[in-house]
């Protein structure tokens, strides 16, 4: 099996769970992928950057991250997955908001400021953390490329109409899952 296959295991194994849960959006569902169980894992995380970075090998970019702390992860097996490749990233964190103290700053990590940047998310179903990343990102002077997320739950569309390209790794069908 490849890393795509490996991964896909290990979502399905690991991270979908069942039973009532309200998700982030304020929908209900009758079981919720907590990729947190994956990107947090020992073996999980370097697939995870392997095959987002796969995902996203033909789009121009030199750094890569989102909203915490759904993409936080992400980013950082994208950061060591690039390491030795010749097509290194760095990868960054978006705050919810500005600290009010030290620099203030809503996105820390190296400066995005005039950079191509890819913004990520382990997860999305209406877009709204994803598109709060990338209104900070422009605000910060980036240039962003496109949105891609491990599993998509829906949010493809929305992404879309507001002007990006958009990828997932996986949709709900391959992890064998129904909206």
């Amino acid at each position: 099996m490849g890393d795509h296959d490996d991964l896909r295991k290990f979502i399905t194994d690991l991270a979908v769970v069942h039973g009532r849960v309200v998700l982030s959006s304020g929908r209900e569902a009758d079981w919720y992928v907590d990729l947190r169980r994956v990107t947090l894992h020992h073996e999980a995380a370097p697939l995870i950057g392997r095959v987002m970075r796969d995902l996203t090998a033909d789009w121009a970019y030199d750094a890569v991250g989102g909203l915490t702390l759904g993409a936080d992860p992400v980013a950082a097996a994208m950061l060591h997955a690039s390491a030795g490749t010749g097509r290194a990233v760095d990868a960054f964190v978006v705050r919810k908001e500005g600290k009010a103290h030290g620099l203030q700053r809503r996105i820390e990590g190296p400066d995005v400021s005039g950079r191509r940047v890819l913004a990520v998310e382990d997860t999305s179903t209406t877009g709204g953390s994803v598109l709060t990343a990338v209104e900070a990102l422009r605000e910060a002077g980036a240039e962003v490329v496109g949105v891609a997320v491990i599993v998509d739950r829906g949010a493809g569309d929305t992404v879309r109409a507001a002007g990006l390209p958009y990828r997932a790794a996986y949709t709900l069908a391959d992890l064998g899952l129904v909206a």
